[in-house]
């Protein structure tokens, strides 16, 4: 999920929404399956609810331009071939798909509840408070998903989708723990089940804050954008050596010129 599933890139770790890449045949039809018309569901509801800010509903846009011209100008595909641009970047261990579902909880599930839960009991600072970070994730998502089926963009273009979003979602974040921990009060007489709603949404704020800081500082920008870059250059170097092969070769097999003998020079 958004900065360690998607990295992942296997079919598995997609179905499970994250960080990050693989190919559903290079059509954008073919990757809109169950979870992104689901993840395109919760965007329209988000955008229409008029709970997310507009500086957040205008960031997809500016991102998606903006790896569209990464993807143009600075690191063009070099390798069409979809089997290669779809394969794994970055596999992780046992370990590391704990520590992704662990995240996909985390940002997203109990975030999700949260916000239905503050539906259901009409509070709508719960609700105006962890709206803007769903919206952002479920864009992440399905930006990912669809970006890993197509052969146009290289490998740290797909590497800086999740770094974008995530690096926007942190200040994002750091607003929901402001309304929740300095904006929210209880009043003296609550009820245990108000207790427990009000600290549910205070630990679930810290958890995303420090979630997202591990995915960021400890797995996006130290592993996984390298090992991007890494393999990108690797695939150019290797397409330009055969290149270059290819250019010294063809003047060796090409067949030698026929001189005209003295005999045919007369003859003219």
């Amino acid at each position: 999920m958004s900065g360690a599933t998607l990295a992942m890139g296997s079919e598995s770790t997609k179905s499970k929404l994250y960080p990050e890449l693989s190919s559903s045949g290079g059509s954008v039809m073919g990757s809109l399956r169950v979870i992104e018309l689901q993840l395109v569901a919760f965007i329209m509801v988000f955008s229409a609810s008029g709970l997310v800010p507009l500086f957040d509903l205008a960031f997809p846009a500016f991102a998606s331009i903006y790896i569209l011209a990464l993807s143009r100008f600075a690191f063009p595909n070099h390798n069409h071939n979809k089997n290669a641009s779809s394969s794994e970047i970055f596999r992780g261990s046992t370990i590391f798909r704990a520590y992704v579902i662990v995240g996909t909880t985390i940002g997203l599930f109990l975030p999700l509840a949260y916000v239905l839960g503050g539906f259901a009991r009409g509070d709508d600072h719960a609700v105006r408070s962890a709206t803007p970070h769903l919206f952002l994730l479920s864009f992440q998502i399905l930006t990912e998903n669809v970006i890993s089926g197509l052969s146009l963009f290289s490998a740290p273009v797909r590497a800086l989708v999740p770094l974008l979003y995530t690096v926007r979602r942190m200040f994002v974040v750091l607003d929901w723990i402001r309304d929740v921990w300095l904006h929210k009060t209880l009043p003296a007489n609550a009820h245990y089940k108000d207790v427990a709603w009000y600290w549910f949404g205070r630990s679930l704020a810290m958890a995303n804050l420090v979630y997202f800081s591990v995915n960021l500082f400890g797995f996006l920008i130290p592993r996984f954008l390298p090992r991007a870059f890494e393999r990108y250059f690797k695939e150019r170097d290797e397409i330009c050596a055969k290149t270059l092969e290819d250019n010294r070769s063809s003047p060796v097999n090409k067949p030698p010129l026929q001189s005209q003998s003295p005999d045919d020079k007369k003859k003219d």
